[in-house]
């Protein structure tokens, strides 16, 4: 069994509330709630689109250093501010996940970073990656 490990994006949130960007427990990875935080900027792009754009690369970057890629994901769940950001946030979602459907969680919710407009978490279990031989022969 191998053992947990951590995977932090030193946003400004991790250390005040104690947590991680995400945690990778075997096959599965677990990706924190993230908000669009541009961390170059220091700051959160204006609009929902933006916010969630960000926030994706940010996902991104976390499923890659853990090992996993979008089409690992199993699991979505998005919170947006308001329900109008809704069809935007979704597109965005969508083409950036294309072509899996993973299972999908969408809430219209004040949000605890009060820029945020969205905020989006994930899910992913791993593939197992089958050695070439057994590959090989299951043809």
């Amino acid at each position: 069994m191998s053992p947990r490990r951590f995977i932090y994006s030193r946003s400004p949130w991790e250390k005040m509330a104690g947590h991680c960007r995400a945690v990778v427990d075997g096959r599965w990875v677990l990706v924190s709630g993230t908000v669009g935080y541009d961390a170059r900027a220091a700051r959160l792009p204006k609009g929902a689109k933006a916010q969630a754009e960000v926030a994706l690369d940010i996902i991104g970057h976390a499923l890659r250093e853990a090992g996993a890629t979008f089409f690992d994901v199993v699991r979505v769940r998005v919170y947006v501010a308001s329900r109008a950001d809704v069809p935007m946030v979704s597109a965005v979602i969508k083409k950036r996940r294309a072509p899996v459907q993973p299972a999908n969680t969408t809430v219209c919710a004040p949000l605890a970073v009060a820029e945020a407009r969205v905020e989006i978490e994930v899910t992913a279990l791993k593939r197992q990656r089958r050695a070439r031989g057994a590959a090989r022969r299951a043809r």
